[in-house]
């Protein structure tokens, strides 16, 4: 009897373990176009070399953008891309940094080839700088070591960057980058970002953590709001000098001894920066359009102009896409995809 719970067990993961394997991307999944060759406008400055040694600290790069990249999401960071570039007035002087753990020649090969002329370097990020600090969270997507790999940004790039603007891989620009990497960040602040002081800050913290008078007072003198981390511009020159690196760090082991949130990389940024940010117009983050973190449920774009849409939330609109259940917002994301159909009469079967 015990022989034949052991063996229905065994099949049980055995079948676990085969969806999870279906259910994640190959990289033979993805075959994507070449995207549009985009100049620059009068005035720019001159095009970037794509020679990586050229390019490092080039004093021509206009502005310095940062992913992070993998299989997993790299639909959506492919579509990101097209839209910074197709929305930019000189493309040509966006300097592209790619944060990744693994596959790095399969993404480094995949991204030239649809963006031949980007100027771009993937930057190798170690699981092991992370891992041990990392807590489970609400959604297991919140959980990857990458998706922590922002708060290591300044001292993957070298010190003669020092100022970039990160991005997620959910989104699409509609505007000008330059417009927002221009944001003034007046000291102290070392980053910038869409500010929501609306919102139920308590709610990112636990019981624990507000019943704590040691921990609650962390907030104590400043005007603290919620942001998304999914846009900021951070300038890593102060980044560095205050090693705001270590800061979230030690949050995080906090959080490994007792339970002070719930929801991922966002909290530790929220303790660090909340109320110390310099403030970003809400256009530069339309975010939300991915529903909740439990169901992803369809949401209409906040009332106002918009420069960036954001899916944050479970549902991602090439899923939706994919599963034909798209939102009404899907829509606006479809024309940067550059996913090549199963079906293509553009040849190379």
């Amino acid at each position: 009897m015990l022989d034949s719970k052991v063996s229905l067990f065994l099949v049980f993961l055995s079948a676990v373990a085969a969806a999870k394997v279906a259910a994640e991307p190959r990289y033979r999944d993805f075959r994507f176009r070449e995207a549009p060759q985009f100049y620059n406008s009068p005035g720019c400055p001159p095009p970037l070399s794509l020679s990586s040694a050229e390019i490092n600290c080039s004093p021509f790069a206009l502005v310095h953008v940062a992913m992070t990249l993998d299989v997993a999401y790299l639909r959506g960071s492919m579509a990101a891309i097209n839209s910074v570039l197709q929305h930019s007035s000189c493309p040509q002087s966006i300097h592209f940094h790619f944060l990744a753990s693994k596959s790095i020649p399969y993404l480094n090969s995949t991204i030239a080839s649809s963006f031949p002329s980007l100027p771009f370097l993937i930057h190798p990020f170690d699981p092991s700088l992370v891992s041990g600090l990392i807590s489970t969270s609400i959604r297991s997507a919140l959980d990857r070591p990458l998706n922590y790999a922002r708060t290591y940004l300044p001292h993957l790039l070298l010190p003669c960057i020092t100022r970039v603007v990160y991005l997620d891989s959910d989104l699409i620009l509609v505007d000008d980058i330059a417009i927002l990497a221009a944001t003034p960040i007046p000291p102290p602040s070392s980053l910038a970002a869409p500010e929501y002081c609306n919102a139920n800050f308590t709610a990112y913290f636990t019981p624990t953590f507000w019943a704590n008078p040691s921990l609650s007072t962390a907030f104590k003198g400043r005007r603290a709001c919620y942001f998304n981390t999914g846009v900021m511009v951070m300038d890593l020159k102060k980044w560095r000098e205050e090693d705001y690196t270590q800061k979230i760090e030690e949050w995080m082991e906090l959080q490994k001894r007792m339970r002070i949130y719930e929801l991922g990389s966002l909290p530790p940024f929220l303790l660090v920066f909340a109320g110390r940010i310099a403030a970003v117009d809400h256009r530069w983050n339309q975010h939300g359009l991915g529903g909740d973190n439990f169901r992803g449920l369809c949401r209409n774009l906040h009332p106002g102009p918009a420069s960036l849409l954001h899916w944050s939330g479970k549902g991602k609109p090439w899923a939706r896409i994919d599963a034909g259940r798209p939102c009404p917002i899907d829509a606006l994301w479809s024309p940067y995809d550059l996913l090549r159909p199963a079906f293509s009469i553009e040849g190379d079967s």
